[in-house]
């Protein structure tokens, strides 16, 4: 065995791992990466990017279905599903290199193709050998949850690590979770030409306002996916060549493969985090508003310290960065968007009405705009949906939800609002381009002042200054 000091060393190659090891590197920092698996991580191999490339793949065939209304003729489209799975390979392909090994290597990074554990409070040993730090780093990521029903593990079944390896469509895909990533799947193999089924403990994408979630599941619902909510799954079992899916309430489903998409489990097992003196829990690592850990050379991003996103992760990382590079007492910010990309899309930042009525009370002020009212919408002929901003007292941005067409992309001023404290009144007087979705974003702001149109004292406090003028 050797041992290498290092100035940081970084567990996990996923989003935030690579953030903090390439920035450290280029500020001249020894570095050492260690991972176990593909580097890149889920979001470049099982997460975001065949997730996308398989939607968009969906949302074409589904146009070629849909021109009646636009006096396009509706064609049938002709799905060839391996080649769609070679396209979703294709995008994973073209971003690798950016995360590839021998990238970080040119950059200075020392990589460590190995399972990495901790034998002290700043010793890691992998493949052998052992690696001091004077920080540490880690990004190791998160698993798909499998539950433990009774039968799953005697039937074949599909994980997102891979289901985007599968080259045949499937007849009827059961899917067990009403997440993001099974409703995702849920259209996106629906619009490819399978039957699909999904089954829900609770209400399909429960963590998010449900006067949206209402809109997405209602499109899903059109194209043809039997949503099954408020029931678990209580048994499964092979049946000939098919999967039967038995329901706590007495029902069956059977299809001919499965989806587990029930969450993600953090990778916290395997690290030798008690030698370290690192708490965590089955949730993830204990960190402070800091990122630190309850050791104070350690630090912990993303899914494995209980984050859900990859823009989370990359985002802690730069705290991250701050902290142990600068020594900057850089904290995270609570405000983390997040999208779930089925068509329309569901984009939800801060409180909903529920958590905001829960904390503020009377407070709270609910601001709509359908995109009905919005010419671009209406141009397009897709007035699904709409923006409803949440504010508290004196105005104060508390939460925002977007459903319909391009909510990931429309969300994003509001996160600037959030994040900066501004008041309503800014998004308000804002001078966006026309026609644009955008609008409908500014429309509900404005709307915050329409009250004061009808206010007495307001209308007393007008006219006065009107005679003053004359």
């Amino acid at each position: 065995m050797t041992t290498d000091d290092f100035d940081i060393a970084v567990i996990g190659a996923g989003s935030g791992g690579l953030t903090v090891a390439a920035a450290a590197a280029q500020f001249g920092r020894k570095v050492v990466l260690f991972e176990r698996g593909k580097m890149g991580g889920d979001c470049l191999n099982y997460g975001c990017v065949p997730s996308k490339a398989l939607l968009t793949a969906a949302k074409q065939a589904h146009a070629m279905r849909s021109g009646a209304a636009l006096g396009i003729a509706a064609v049938v489209p002709q799905v060839d599903f391996a080649a769609v799975r070679a396209h979703v390979q294709r995008a994973i392909a073209a971003i690798a290199p950016h995360d590839s090994q021998e990238r970080f290597e040119g950059l200075g990074v020392e990589v460590i193709r190995a399972t990495a554990r901790f034998v002290d409070q700043r010793t890691i040993e992998a493949g052998g050998a052992h690696f001091t730090a004077r920080r540490i780093v880690i990004a190791a990521g998160s698993r798909p949850a499998v539950p433990p029903i009774p039968g799953l593990s005697e039937v074949p079944f599909f994980t997102n690590e891979s289901i985007f390896d599968n080259e045949v469509l499937p007849a009827h895909l059961l899917i067990i979770g009403g997440g993001p990533v099974g409703i995702e799947m849920a259209q996106a193999h629906a619009r490819l030409g399978a039957q699909v089924t999904v089954i829900a403990t609770g209400q399909p994408l429960a963590h998010d306002d449900p006067e949206l979630t209402s809109v997405v599941l209602a499109a899903l619902t059109s194209e043809g996916v039997t949503l099954v909510p408020g029931t678990t799954v209580a048994r499964a079992l092979k049946t000939g060549d098919s999967t039967t899916l038995e329901t706590s309430d007495g029902r069956t489903f059977t299809g001919s493969h499965v989806l587990v998409a029930t969450g993600r489990r953090p990778n916290v097992e395997d690290l030798g985090l008690d030698q370290a003196g690192v708490a965590f829990t089955p949730k993830g690592i204990t960190v402070d508003a800091r990122l630190r850990t309850s050791n104070r050379r350690i630090f912990a991003i993303g899914d494995v310290a209980g984050g859900r996103f990859t823009h989370e992760a990359g985002y802690q990382a730069g705290i991250a960065i701050r902290n142990v590079l600068f020594a900057l007492p850089a904290k995270a910010s609570a405000h983390i968007p997040h999208v779930t990309y089925t068509d329309p899309e569901l984009a939800q930042l801060g409180l909903t009405e529920a958590d905001a009525r829960a904390s503020h009370g009377n407070a709270v002020n609910v601001l709509r705009a359908p995109f009905s009212g919005n010419d671009r919408a209406q141009a397009e002929g897709r007035t699904e949906g709409l923006v409803k901003v949440i504010t508290g007292a004196r105005g104060r941005v508390l939460g925002v939800g977007i459903v319909g067409p391009g909510a990931g992309e429309l969300i994003q001023p509001w996160v600037l609002a959030l994040q900066k404290d501004l008041k309503i009144g800014t998004m308000a007087g804002s001078v966006l381009p026309y026609p644009t979705r955008g609008e409908a974003g500014r429309r509900a702001a404005v709307g915050y002042f329409a009250g004061f149109a009808s206010n007495t004292l307001v209308r007393n406090v007008i006219g006065l200054i009107g005679s003053l003028g004359r």
